[in-house]
Parts: C-alpha cells; structure tokens; sequence
C-alpha cells in the first residue's frame, strides 16, 4: 500500500452527509438531472426525434407487427472531470469542538462544489450554440418581459410548443434567473391573470400552473470574483425543457431520453482526511463528474429577456 493510501482517511459519516447535501437555491441539477456512472469515460446515448416518437401500435388480426425503422444510433463522448476541495484545521480548533467544526468543513467544501457545478451547468444552458435553430430566440424591444406591453405568455407559449413539436412531449420544467422571474411575476398581464385570486404575491408555483409547467424553478445563486464582486450565475434567461420524472424507488439512467444529465462516478462525493505537519488536519471532498447535453431538441432557450 502506498503511503498516499495509508495516510487518506475516508470517513463514511461525512461522506454519505455529502451525499446527501443539497442547496434549496441551486437548481441545476433540476435541469441536469444526476446519473451514476461506473466509469469515468465512455460514450452515452445522444438522442434523437426516435427517442420522442409516438408510433402506430394497433395490429389488425394476421397483420404483421409493427416494425420501427431505426434512425441512424449516435453517441456522445464524455471524459469526467475529478473536483476537489479541501479545508484545513489546527489541531487546537479540532481539540475544542472536534464534530461541529469537521461538519461545518464538510459543508464549506460541499458547498463549494455544488456551487461550481451550478456554473458549469449554467454555461451550457444559458449558451445559444447549445440549442439548435428553432430552439432558441433572443428578444428584442417590444417583448421583452420587463416592459408592460409585450406578451410573456405568447413568448412561452412559443418555446412549448417548439419543444413539443419535434420531440412529441410538452416541456414540464421551466428555469429562469432571478431577473427574468422579478419581470415576470411583476408583469401586467401576470397580475391581470391573477386578479380574481385569493393570492396577492406571485410565486413561481402560482406561475408554473399558469404557463402549464410541473415545475417552475428560479436561480438565485451567486458567485463572488477574485475582487468580491457578486453575480447572478443564471442571468436574465428562461430555459423550458423536458426532464423525465422518476417513479418512486427507480435510479435514473441515461437511457431515458432528456435534454441532459449530469455525469457523476458511482461512489462519489467522497469526503476524506489527512494531516499536514503534524498539527494540521485536512478535510477534503472529493467529486468527479461532468454535465452533457444529450437531446437538444428537448429544451428551448429564451434570451436576454429584459432591457
């Protein structure tokens, strides 16, 4: 055994915290759902317009059975990417407080991580060259969703029914940043909607129901600059898309046709320890995975779209 390996320690309290850990404020993984992976390289199903169909399956009595005619099989090559973080504590602050100070640790790192792959997540989706043409529409003047007399209903409208087209199902998952969810909740013709309700704040439930979502979910996350300057990671962008539901008790595949997943190893995060010095103790999370977009067809981005 090596001396790296003698001197990691894995601790399975922490580790299966990790696990379980989660940040009511980034929703990328909504988007992106998580799938166990055995390896960290590979290919994947890319899916295509088969993937969506709806067939004729009624036989007629002697008739032969329905034959599907395969489109051509494509695949998506992914390599995942090992994240780690690490956070240190003198040996005098783990004597006075040793369990509350490794929890808070291993919530900083996780934190961190989950915060990063927020990001990464939000690139891709807030990226045009990700969604192909008739999948995505910059606004202009006139419609965006801060201004009173443009109509966010038909610009959604639009995006659903771009989505449903080509791939047979309705998007039942909207995202958008916190700019864009402020225009929108304030907008008159939302209120105009809602008049006759016994509700006077506009919440993203009260606006999934009214646009014809399961799920309506907003960005608020931040990330801070080296300078300490704050920014929204999901800018004024609304993403609708369709991401299938698990029954109870099922593990997600990649098989499932979707607009992405994210790639994680099977057995990770893993939180362990090691001392530096003598008089340092080090805890470290470790993750490895990698967000892919796997059906495109399968969302539909609306850009920029306040003034």
């Amino acid at each position: 055994m090596s001396t790296l390996a003698k001197r990691r320690i894995i601790d399975p309290v922490l580790t299966e915290l990790a696990r379980g850990y989660s940040n009511s404020s980034l929703v990328g993984t909504s988007l992106f759902p998580l799938v166990e992976v055995e390896k960290e390289g590979g290919k994947i199903p890319q899916f295509t317009k088969e993937a969506f169909k709806i067939y004729n399956t009624e036989r007629a009595i002697r008739a032969r059975s329905n034959r599907i005619s395969p489109e051509i099989y494509t695949s998506i090559d992914f390599v995942m990417v090992e994240h780690d973080l690490e956070y240190p504590m003198d040996y005098r602050e783990v004597e006075e407080n040793i369990t509350p100070l490794k929890l808070h640790a291993a919530n900083v790192v996780s934190e961190g991580i989950s915060i990063r792959l927020e990001k990464l997540i939000a690139d891709i989706a807030q990226n045009l060259s990700t969604y192909p043409t008739g999948n995505k529409v910059t606004l202009s003047t006139g419609s965006k969703f801060d201004e009173d007399a443009s109509n966010p209903f038909l610009v959604i409208d639009t995006a659903i029914e771009s989505v449903r087209s080509k791939i047979g199902k309705r998007p039942n998952l909207c995202l958008m940043g916190a700019a864009s969810f402020k225009a929108l909740k304030n907008h008159p013709k939302v209120h105009d909607r809602i008049k006759y309700s016994e509700r006077s704040v506009v919440t993203s439930e009260m606006l999934a129901q009214l646009f014809g979502f399961d799920r309506m979910l907003v960005g608020d996350s931040v990330y801070s600059s080296d300078a300490g300057i704050f920014t929204d990671i999901w800018g004024d962008n609304t993403i609708v898309a369709y991401v299938p539901q698990l029954k109870e008790q099922v593990d997600r595949t990649y098989y499932e046709p979707a607009f992405a997943y994210t790639l994680r190893k099977k057995g990770y995060p893993v939180i362990d320890s090691y001392e530096e010095s003598g008089k340092v103790l080090i805890l470290r999370n470790t993750d490895i995975f990698i967000p892919k977009v796997v059906g495109s067809e399968a969302a539909y981005l609306i850009n920029d779209t306040n003034t």
